[in-house]
């Protein structure tokens, strides 16, 4: 397993659309969202999609533990989302490719999604609460959608100024 770097915003690959993984769930995957999952514990964040590290591939890894929890890493690949509730759920949300802007956002409270397990096994269910939330982010994310791009122009262009600060003043 490898930590790698995560790409942060503005950078264009994080616009990209994530295509598919084509058949089965190979031992190639498997070594990818191990090392999503080490980039993800180390950042640390509880969710990161392959392509916050370069790789446009429909790949999703999630933790959801609270501390002093054991951790329940979960992998979802080709997630799609089946069905939305109609009711939503305001909750405040920060990404890793967006990082130290946390802003609220609303999102359906329950989806129903269809995903391949690390092993590659077909899995059906509801998702409601913070795991709705995340999965809708991280889901985002392989459309080429920045949670910031949910939030209105004018805290968006905030956030940005506040990523290009933070950028200019490590260098």
């Amino acid at each position: 397993m490898a930590i790698r770097p995560i790409l942060v915003a503005p950078d264009p690959v994080l616009k990209q659309k994530s295509a598919p993984v084509e058949g089965p769930v190979t031992d190639e995957h498997r070594r990818l969202m191990d090392d999503m999952l080490e980039t993800m514990y180390d950042a640390p964040g509880i969710g990161l999609a392959a392509i916050q590290i370069g790789v446009p591939l429909r790949i999703i890894v999630m933790d959801l533990a609270r501390e002093g929890e054991a951790p329940a890493p979960r992998y979802f690949v080709n997630p799609e989302i089946l069905t939305r509730t109609e009711t939503t759920l305001p909750y405040e949300e920060g990404c890793l490719s967006v990082p130290d802007v946390y802003e609220e956002v609303q999102r359906p409270d329950k989806v129903q999604l269809r995903y391949m397990d690390y092993n590659g096994k077909q899995i059906e269910e509801e998702a409601e609460g913070l795991y709705a939330v995340c999965i809708q982010h991280e889901m985002d994310h392989l459309e080429g959608v920045l949670f910031i791009d949910r939030i209105s122009r004018l805290k968006r262009e905030n956030a940005m100024r506040k990523l290009k600060k933070a950028r200019q003043a490590a260098l």
